[in-house]
C-alpha cells in the first residue's frame, strides 16, 4: 500500500512539474514575487523523495567532492 501512494505522489508531482495545460492548473501563481515557485520547488522535492524511496537517488549529483568523505546515513 505504501508503494502504491509513494508512486501516486511522484506521479502527481511530475504531472505538475509538466504542466500540460500550460499555466492553468497553479497552485501559486508564478508572477507573485520571491514565492511565485515555491509549489514548483515542493513538487521537485517530492519527486526526488519519491525516487529516492526506490533507490534512484538524485541529490548525490548536488553533493560536492569534499563531501565524499562524510558518510551516508
Amino acid at each position: 500500500m505504501k508503494k502504491i501512494v509513494v508512486i501516486a505522489t511522484g506521479l502527481l508531482a511530475l504531472l505538475y512539474l509538466l504542466n500540460p495545460g500550460a499555466g492553468i492548473f497553479e497552485l501559486i501563481p508564478d508572477n507573485i514575487p520571491y514565492i511565485g515557485n515555491l509549489d514548483e520547488a515542493g513538487a521537485v522535492a517530492l519527486l526526488l523523495a519519491c525516487l529516492r524511496y526506490f533507490g534512484f537517488d538524485l541529490t548525490s549529483f548536488f553533493r560536492r567532492d569534499s563531501d565524499a568523505n562524510i558518510p551516508k546515513r
